[in-house]
């Protein structure tokens, strides 16, 4: 090609770019303030734009084949730039279309708290969606671009002529990407899943931080991820805290002895939710739940109206009792006591007699020890054939003893 020739396409370019740029200018300065889309738009699209305009500008003025000097390189550069203009149209379209779907899910996400069922599951179809057609659009290009190639369009005669049979073979070989894909479509259309849902997955508590077309991410409490195929969402259980509502019922348990004034405990429960901002103001109550070996089972129930504030209003309520039970009632804090039984004379007769006297001789007390509940009691003051002797010499001849 001559100068003018390169010059002409020089040109093109420059004219078609600086289009783009007058177009970004109005989006940036004018059409900002009074479209919504304006800015997504600049974001999205400000280098695809350039390359799909440059594209376009050179294949627009590039010579015929008659004015090309060296006509055997005509068919390599037509073919580039053909390629060139699918590719550059492509990262357009698909940008275009993120910068929509941004919009909407900008939109959504200003009322996107736990309690917005609706917009959650909008938010999250919109999403799966846009991979879907971004994926469908990539493929369609990749599928162009082989197409420029003379030895491929064979190929993709053949394939088209024996299409159910190579359904069948990428069926089978693609069974659990496929599956994860009808997996993903049926847990977002189906409502049974959605960004933002809390969720239970074998054990680990987290929130539904992406579905993609293969994998549910879960951002667990401690800022883990977990990283699950879409298909276990489906074939294994789950629990979903905001499926219907953000209402959730916290609990406190409480094991304390035996002499825990409830009444007392009953009411300080219920003055201190009435008062805690966290409460919903639904419902409490205070249950004495079971009665263990040695200990009482005492549940405090309150209502909170998500996941977060039923955490934080059971820890607040459950350092409350404690607090409240060591200041007032220390009695009731959970113990374990021991009985000590003294044999009278007669029955430690019958145990000397049967072989049973205590191994080291002495007619002390034997006892029995009864385990009650809690803590160690203390000993009672002084040993225990001391006590054993003082009962003797009341009993014995009148004169106390030695």
């Amino acid at each position: 090609m001559d100068l003018m020739q390169w010059t002409g396409i020089a040109v093109s370019v420059l004219v078609s770019m600086g289009l783009v740029a007058v177009v970004h200018w109005l989006l940036t300065h004018q059409l900002a303030k009074v479209w919504s889309l304006a800015g997504y738009l600049v974001r999205r699209c400000r280098y695809s734009a350039y390359v799909a305009a440059a594209a376009i500008g050179v294949n627009l003025s590039l010579p015929s084949v008659a004015e090309m000097e060296d006509r055997s390189l005509y068919g390599p550069i037509t073919h580039a730039l053909a390629i060139a203009m699918i590719i550059g149209i492509t990262w357009l379209a698909t940008s275009a279309a993120y910068a929509v779907t941004d919009a909407v899910l900008a939109r959504l996400a200003d009322s996107n708290d736990d309690a917005d069922r609706r917009a959650r599951r909008l938010r999250t179809q919109v999403r799966l969606t846009r991979r879907m057609v971004t994926g469908i659009i990539v493929v369609l290009a990749t599928a162009a671009v082989l197409f420029t190639f003379d030895s491929v369009r064979p190929l993709g005669a053949g394939l088209l002529t024996s299409a159910g049979l190579i359904g069948i073979v990428a069926g089978v070989a693609a069974q659990s990407t496929l599956g994860n894909l009808f997996a993903g479509l049926q847990l977002t259309f189906g409502d049974a899943l959605r960004i933002n849902d809390i969720v239970v997955f074998e054990g680990e508590w987290g929130r539904v931080e992406e579905i993609s077309l293969t994998h549910v991410t879960v951002r667990t409490w401690d800022e883990r991820r977990l990283v699950v195929p879409v298909s276990d969402f489906t074939t294994k259980p789950f629990e979903n805290w905001t499926k219907e509502g953000t209402e959730i019922t916290g609990w406190v348990m409480l094991r304390v002895d035996w002499e825990v004034p409830i009444e007392e405990v009953r009411r300080e429960v219920g003055a201190y939710v009435s008062s805690h901002p966290l409460w919903d103001g639904r419902r409490w109550s205070v249950q004495a739940t079971d009665v263990l070996e040695g200990v009482v089972e005492l549940r405090a129930v309150v209502t909170t109206a998500d996941s977060d504030a039923r955490w934080d209003l059971s820890c607040d309520l459950r350092e409350h009792l404690i607090a409240f039970i060591a200041e007032n009632y220390p009695e009731a804090l959970p113990r374990r006591r021991t009985e000590f039984i003294a044999m009278d004379e007669e029955a430690f007769g019958r145990s000397a007699r049967a072989g049973r006297e205590p191994a080291n001789g002495a007619r002390g007390a034997a006892f029995a020890a009864v385990p009650a509940r809690g803590r160690s009691a203390q000993a009672p003051d002084g040993s225990l054939a001391d006590q054993q002797q003082a009962r003797s010499g009341d009993g014995g001849d009148g004169d106390g003893g030695e």
